[in-house]
């Protein structure tokens, strides 16, 4: 595709990162870096769960599933990004561009999923331990995970549909690096009413009853965690929830600060600054976060590389 699409209507000219030829290189070379750590990173801790028999439990095959989504939020955008920092060519093809629209949305409905199903599980865990295994079957686990794909991934086909029905006026230049919401509203010649409706209508229905939950079973974990009378105890039952209370901390900032606003309040260069964030920040950090506090990752992860070397 060539320039004249952004023209004609079929395309859209995306700014990307920076303007500046002399730091696109360092830019380059610095996601291209933090891409693979991703990858490398979430690949990690999806194979160490997979291959140990002992990880094989409700908690750890949610991190799984998170750390699937996070290798293809991760991958919806950034080799894009990449190839622009080379090539110069910033124009992508209205399909294509609705088609990243429609993972990124997914994706993070996928993850304020994912996270809720966690914090449910170490609701259950520590507040109800002796009947966990009833609660939490293998199989529970599996229809939870199953389901907070299949819902975000339908759920956000209206939305797409509702977007790409918009007219765009004028030169197509989206002031972003990929094709944000945000970002694509602001080119619109039509009346964005219904999208709003459906932002907020996801943002409710999903995000806040998601964050909602999750705090209310914090308040019953820490609750528990308080009655239990030693202090060698209340450390032991917090160590099983407190990566996923800090990754629950970094997403859900990130978030808040990117789409609860009004459209009317969009600023490139913020909107920017948390969109890195939360595709590049969030997915290399959570695999960090669960090696670092988790012990029983760090075990497989020894497991893992005996069975390589020998």
């Amino acid at each position: 595709m060539n320039l004249e699409d952004i023209f004609n209507g079929t395309g859209f000219s995306i700014r990307g990162l920076s303007d500046i030829p002399e730091v696109r290189l360092p830019v380059f070379l610095i996601l291209l870096l933090v891409y693979f750590s991703i990858i490398f990173g979430n690949l990690s801790i999806f194979t160490i769960i997979l291959v140990n028999p002992n990880l094989h439990t409700p908690m750890y095959i949610f991190l799984m599933n998170l750390s699937a989504a996070d290798i293809i939020y991760a991958s919806n955008i950034l080799p894009n990004v990449l190839n622009m920092l080379v090539t110069f060519y910033n124009v992508i093809s209205f399909a294509r561009c609705m088609t990243q629209m429609y993972f990124y949305i997914a994706l993070t409905c996928t993850q304020v999923l994912l996270l809720e199903v966690m914090a449910y599980d170490r609701y259950l865990a520590i507040c109800h331990p002796l009947r966990y295994f009833l609660l939490m079957s293998l199989g529970k686990c599996a229809s939870l995970a199953t389901l907070a794909w299949t819902f975000s991934f339908v759920i956000t086909i209206g939305h797409i549909v509702l977007i790409s029905k918009l007219s765009f006026c004028g030169l197509r230049f989206i002031d972003h690096f990929y094709c944000d919401i945000a970002a694509i509203l602001k080119l619109t010649c039509s009346s964005t009413f219904d999208v709003e409706i459906m932002n907020y209508i996801e943002g409710v229905l999903i995000t806040f009853n998601a964050f909602l939950f999750t705090i209310i079973s914090y308040m019953f974990i820490i609750s528990t965690i308080l009655k239990i009378k030693t202090s060698k105890g209340q450390r032991k039952a917090f160590s099983t929830c407190s990566s996923h209370l800090t990754c629950v901390i970094i997403f859900y900032g990130t978030l808040f600060c990117l789409y609860m606003r009004p459209t009317s309040s969009y600023s490139p260069a913020r909107d920017k600054f948390f969109a890195l964030l939360s595709g590049v920040i969030i997915p290399i950090l959570n695999p960090i976060i669960y090696s670092l506090k988790n012990q029983e990752i760090k075990v497989g992860l020894k497991n893992l590389r005996r069975k390589i070397m020998y």
